[in-house]
């Protein structure tokens, strides 16, 4: 799973999931991102080296930063306790895991208090 997170206002801004991991994948997820928002001046926190190669194919600065990185991991956190409780028994199609996905992304953004937030949304904390 990939996914691009303000760490400022926690809006999640894209997730997707492929079958494989690896620099290839990762450009696809940086293709799409790309294509949804100005990222131009953004610098990526990733988690390992081969993600900056990916970075590099779409013009895009990254580093490793692991203290930083660390609001990314708690979004993986929540992500992971929503899909626990059904992840034994998806029988599914990858693309039925993306729309779950997209319609979660939904959710965190626009209906889902965040504590980190004082209560509000990211989409509330973006459109103030």
């Amino acid at each position: 799973m990939y996914a691009a997170v303000d760490t400022e206002s926690k809006l999640l801004l894209e997730v997707d999931v492929f079958s494989r991991r690896g620099t290839d994948p990762a450009a696809a997820f940086l293709h799409r991102l790309t294509q949804n928002h100005d990222v131009a001046e953004t610098v990526f926190l990733v988690d390992a080296g081969g993600y900056l190669t990916a970075l590099s194919r779409h013009d895009l600065s990254g580093r490793l930063d692991y203290r930083i990185r660390n609001h990314i991991e708690k979004w993986f956190q929540t992500v992971t306790v929503r899909i626990d409780r059904f992840h034994s028994f998806w029988r599914d199609s990858q693309s039925s895991a993306k729309q779950w996905l997209r319609r979660f992304r939904h959710h965190y953004n626009h209906e889902r208090p965040n504590q980190a937030l004082d209560g509000r949304t990211p989409a509330e904390v973006i459109q103030n």
